[in-house]
């Protein structure tokens, strides 16, 4: 269908489904509310263009397809963590027990596609060479614009053994990628542990933010002051997914007072969540955190309630910007809505969902995601070479946060 086809229909979508959830809401509410004024003015407009589409388009829309198209704009213009589920999907949903085989990607949506978040070391996303970043404009057949956030991970579960085929947009790349990945059973490693100058610097790397992996950081932490070690480097990066409970309890590792984090909802009363002195465990040793886009969610708690206590020093790249309590409200009709109903805060008030985490030292990856396409490379007789992670000898945002260890007093 042209594209001012799929453009006009979804136009009379929003229409419907504006009107719809205004003219439930305003039984009972005064219209003398300058916001409501200005909505029921506005749904006169909606009701014009309506009106013009439904009398002179050049053919007869499908509601049914468009209006579920336009439920799944409407949620995740709110976040990307909002979600339609039409009947079939929501039905799936429920079916799903979780606990499958996966490929190794963490995903969210980000300009209305499906985009990688961060990739799990070794797995077959990392052998594929995706990177986080990266958009996967389909999954087999299925447009991912037109699937929720919920569906997409879903997806992206299967089988032992079962291929997921996938389409993806690569920074450097002209275009789509065809992408076809085994899924297998993929258990992260464990706390990643390096010493650096002389076992000065105690390095820690934990892929994800659950209860095994804090509390082997807990345990690092406890050892550390044995092994002679006084400063603590850690490694956030690509750390996407874990428990924000289980986050904010590693963050008290090295706080003994101060705000952690902060909760709060249009409906969810604040909850501010504070460090306790008890749960502290070394609150001297200079630390440095490095983050980068990869970074999201439990991990984006702990950088920023590091950060904003002064307890630490963030090197690195803007993180993903992932944060909030999603509730599930099921519709007459068998379908649902997964809604963001409160989102979790830093300590100096910035909502993590909308802003993310800014390091103060601001290093960029080693690889370049704006380098230039040689269009002429890329030809249907001639295909781009295939875009493979350059074997990176140098880390320099490592290298950056060592420099950085190195001047601190320990």
């Amino acid at each position: 269908m042209p594209k001012i086809s799929k453009i006009l229909l979804l136009s009379v979508s929003v229409v419907l489904v504006l009107t719809v959830f205004l003219g439930m809401n305003s039984s009972g509410v005064s219209a003398a509310t300058e916001d409501q004024d200005g909505a029921y003015r506005q749904i006169n407009v909606y009701s014009e263009v309506l009106r013009h589409i439904q009398t002179d388009y050049v053919e007869e829309p499908n509601i049914p397809t468009v209006t579920n198209g336009a439920l799944r704009g409407l949620l995740e213009s709110l976040d990307s963590d909002s979600s339609y589920l039409t009947p079939e999907d929501y039905k799936t949903f429920k079916a799903d027990k979780g606990g499958k085989a996966q490929v190794g990607i963490n995903v969210s949506k980000r300009w209305g596609y499906a985009t990688v978040v961060s990739i799990v070391p070794g797995s077959p996303a990392d052998k594929a060479n995706l990177s986080d970043g990266d958009i996967i404009e389909a999954i087999g057949t299925q447009d991912t614009r037109d699937m929720s956030v919920a569906m997409i991970r879903m997806m992206m579960e299967g089988a032992p053994g079962s291929e997921l085929a996938i389409s993806v947009v690569r920074p450097r790349k002209a275009a789509p990628e065809k992408i076809t990945m085994t899924r297998v059973v993929t258990n992260m490693p464990p706390v990643g542990e390096t010493m650096y100058e002389n076992s000065s610097i105690l390095y820690l790397k934990p892929g994800v933010l659950d209860h095994e992996h804090v509390q082997q950081v807990e345990s690092r932490l406890k050892s550390m002051q044995k092994a002679g070690n006084k400063k603590i480097l850690l490694d956030l990066r690509d750390v996407a997914a874990g428990d924000n409970v289980e986050a904010m309890r590693m963050a008290n590792f090295l706080l003994k007072t101060g705000t952690i984090a902060t909760l709060e909802g249009q409906k969810v009363e604040k909850q501010t969540f504070t460090a306790e002195s008890s749960k502290a465990i070394n609150t001297t040793s200079p630390v440095v955190v490095l983050i980068n886009r990869g970074t999201a969610g439990p991990a984006e708690i702990v950088a920023a309630a590091l950060m904003d206590n002064k307890r630490a020093d963030l090197v690195g790249e803007k993180t993903f910007g992932e944060g909030s309590q999603q509730k599930t409200f099921e519709l007459p009709d068998g379908a649902a809505l997964i809604l963001s109903v409160a989102k979790y805060g830093s300590p100096s008030g910035k909502k993590l969902e909308d802003e993310g985490v800014t390091p103060g030292v601001m290093v960029a990856s080693n690889i370049d995601d704006n380098a230039p396409v040689d269009e002429d490379a890329a030809t249907p007789e001639s295909p781009q070479p295939e875009t493979k992670k350059p074997s990176v000898s140098i880390d320099e945002q490592l290298n950056k946060a060592l420099d950085l260890l190195k001047s601190k007093a320990a």
